[in-house]
């Protein structure tokens, strides 16, 4: 049972630009790829370079187990192309002055920009980015919680991008790509959306439509990918191999880093935890089946029911954020109707994380999303009843993190998506 305890007087705050950088500058994994999945050689120096923020190329020879003589040419290739450049390091003893200041590299920054968007129900959010990982600017934009169709969300879309670009200097023809995050199933090569309850249809060609209108590279990814790709670019999962990612908001959604690299299933269709069943001919989730864990967890979920808890009207015009931040206030008054609804969410989110346990055994789960901001997803009844559905063995349980960040994290995912893919083309044709 939680107590009065369990509740804390006001949420945690969000931090406005998401997760801080607590490594080396920087940005993208640590940990290089392996096997036969490696890259080019001339694309591992620059990534690793881009990874560190600077680099002296002993440092890259000793990392990628090269030779100096190879990491030489490989970087004077990529000064001459305009994709490194050199910088004065600072001597590794401070207190010598004599002899040729240490060199450095580092990514030219200016070499490409990308933009990442998040679509979402309430607002959509977006960022510009250099080649180096830095944000340049953000933008949001007030979107209607109703189904748009593909016209409908590319002018949405274009609305968003001309507020980011505005007064920047910038213009869309400076973009070598965009990265998309929204909820449902996005098949991510072929960018089509086979479902989302963001937009009315199926099957929707969301990238041949985008590239068609706006002459720029757009690729799309479900929401839960880009947070994912977030805390591999940007956060914690930097120097991890194996981590998952659990994202509570309007849906539930799942991202997963395995051996390094961002597990998207055949089709970019795979770890959809949101709509594993966890309870047969059960509540009613907005994919239309029954029985899926985001019907217990969820906004529009968490929302139904507070209705009934709160004597509200179904056809009230509060919001479901309104309405859940009116039930967990009811909730920390001692209102057990609204208690019970957290305990009964909390229960449920534990079998879905052991599950993920049980089948991925990652290194840790990030939980992340708006709603982490309350703490009954997170209560030590929800961790403990988490392990115990968990075959460990007398094992150290898995690590559990919460990241309550805000909007923009996502939109920084989405902009490592087009990193990545501008980088591959960029650099991915050389060995």
């Amino acid at each position: 049972m939680y107590d009065e305890d369990s509740l804390p007087e006001s949420p945690p705050e969000i931090p406005p630009e998401g997760p801080p950088d607590n490594g080396p500058e920087g940005c993208g994994p640590i940990l290089p790829g392996a096997g036969k999945d490696a890259k080019p050689l001339r694309q591992q120096v620059f990534e690793h370079v881009r990874a560190a923020g600077r680099a002296a190329r002993a440092d890259v020879a000793r990392a990628l187990g090269i030779s100096a003589g190879s990491v030489t040419v490989l970087t004077s290739d990529l000064i001459g192309v305009g994709l490194l450049r050199e910088v004065e390091s600072p001597p590794r003893d401070s207190t010598s002055s004599r002899g040729r200041p240490p060199v450095a590299l580092e990514v030219v920054p200016e070499g490409r920009r990308v933009i990442g968007i998040k679509l979402s129900d309430e607002r959509h959010s977006a960022v510009l980015t250099d080649f180096a990982g830095n944000m340049l600017r953000d933008a949001t934009l007030p979107t209607a919680p109703f189904r748009k169709t593909l016209d409908q969300i590319l002018d949405e879309i274009a609305e968003l991008m001309a507020a980011l670009l505005a007064g920047s200097g910038f213009s869309l023809s400076d973009i070598a790509a965009v990265g998309i995050g929204l909820s449902g199933l996005v098949e991510h090569v072929a960018g089509v959306v086979p479902w989302s309850p963001q937009l009315s249809g199926r099957d929707l060609p969301l990238k041949s439509a985008f590239e068609a209108r706006f002459a720029v590279p757009v690729h799309v990814d479900n929401d839960a990918n880009v947070l994912t790709l977030a805390e591999l670019w940007f956060g914690a999962g930097r120097a991890m191999s194996d981590f998952a990612v659990v994202t509570i908001e309007q849906g539930v959604g799942m991202g997963m880093v395995l051996n390094n690299r961002l597990f998207r299933g055949t089709r970019g269709l795979g770890l959809e935890l949101g709509h594993t069943k966890v309870h047969l001919d059960g509540a009613l989730c907005r994919c239309g089946q029954r029985g899926c864990l985001e019907a217990y967890l969820a906004d529009y979920a968490l929302a139904r029911e507070a209705s009934t808890a709160l004597g509200r009207s179904v056809r009230n015009l509060q919001s479901p954020q309104a309405m859940l931040e009116t039930l967990f206030g009811e909730a920390k008054a001692g209102n057990q109707a609204a208690r019970t609804i957290f305990r009964r969410a909390g229960r449920y989110l534990s079998v879905g994380l052991s599950n993920v346990i049980q089948l991925f055994d990652p290194e840790l789960i990030i939980l992340s999303g708006e709603r982490m901001r309350y703490d009954y997803l997170y209560a030590d009844e929800v961790l403990a009843e988490m392990r115990g559905l968990t075959l460990s063995d007398g094992r150290p349980p898995c690590r559990v993190e919460i990241h309550a960040w805000g909007d923009l994290v996502w939109a920084r995912g989405a902009s490592a998506l087009a990193l990545s893919s501008v980088t591959d083309s960029v650099l991915g044709g050389a060995a």
